[in-house]
């Protein structure tokens, strides 16, 4: 490979958003072994990642072919502080569904549908994240009393609903829009609009304000 396409290089150059998944864990790895090179290895991990339905396990990761232990471990590690920072309290500025994928990623695992409101200021910072009931493989059951009752502690301004769908669709139900606008007719009455509710799948997501506009009292 010429030297400027090389991950390394290509990260200093265009920075780590121009990278592949293949590349970024090709950096995480930093070599192969003696049964795969680090690009056929980095894609076996990267194959198995974008098909999992739960967080890897030691073991499992150990079944990929060329994976040894250090190696599942260096992955291991990197998802696990991924994870936290993606948890944590920093300030994310949310001016598109995307700005939000990083704080909703942990979703697409989930074995049971999980219902979560993301609470805003007035400058659509994030003030948290948090779920308001988790229900059977195919339904989570919303109250719109306890949809907004972290909004109203956190005197949130505005909020984002997002749940995620088991079977990894992406496509919304129609209770998914029932529900949405149960939800907007509530924070149209509580003064705190409702500016999206994304559906979260393992093959992506589906940002309801940007297919229903006319849904939503006011928009990212």
């Amino acid at each position: 490979m010429h030297e400027n396409l090389l991950p390394r290089e290509k990260l200093r150059m265009r920075g780590a958003s121009a990278l592949s998944n293949e590349e970024l864990i090709a950096l995480i790895l930093g070599s192969g072994t003696r049964e795969c090179g680090v690009f056929e290895l980095s894609r076996h991990i990267s194959d198995y990642l974008s098909s999992a339905t739960t967080l890897p396990s030691m073991d499992s990761l150990r079944k990929i072919r060329g994976l040894g232990t250090v190696k599942a471990t260096q992955i291991l590690a990197c998802l696990e502080l991924s994870n936290r920072y993606i948890l944590s309290s920093k300030a994310v500025s949310v001016l598109s569904p995307e700005d939000l994928l990083a704080r909703l990623a942990g979703l697409k695992f989930e074995q049971k549908e999980h219902f979560v409101v993301v609470t805003l200021n007035a400058a659509n910072f994030v003030i948290g994240v948090h779920e308001v009931t988790s229900g059977l493989v195919n339904q989570a059951p919303i109250a719109p009393r306890e949809a907004f009752a972290k909004a109203i502690e956190d005197n949130a301004v505005s909020v984002i609903f997002a749940h995620n769908h088991p079977s990894g669709s992406t496509e919304a139900s129609p209770q998914d829009y029932t529900i949405t606008r149960v939800l907007c007719a509530a924070g149209k009455v509580l003064q705190i609009p409702v500016i999206d509710h994304i559906i979260v799948g393992k093959g992506g997501y589906t940002s309801l304000c940007r297919e229903n506009p006319e849904m939503f009292e006011k928009s990212l």
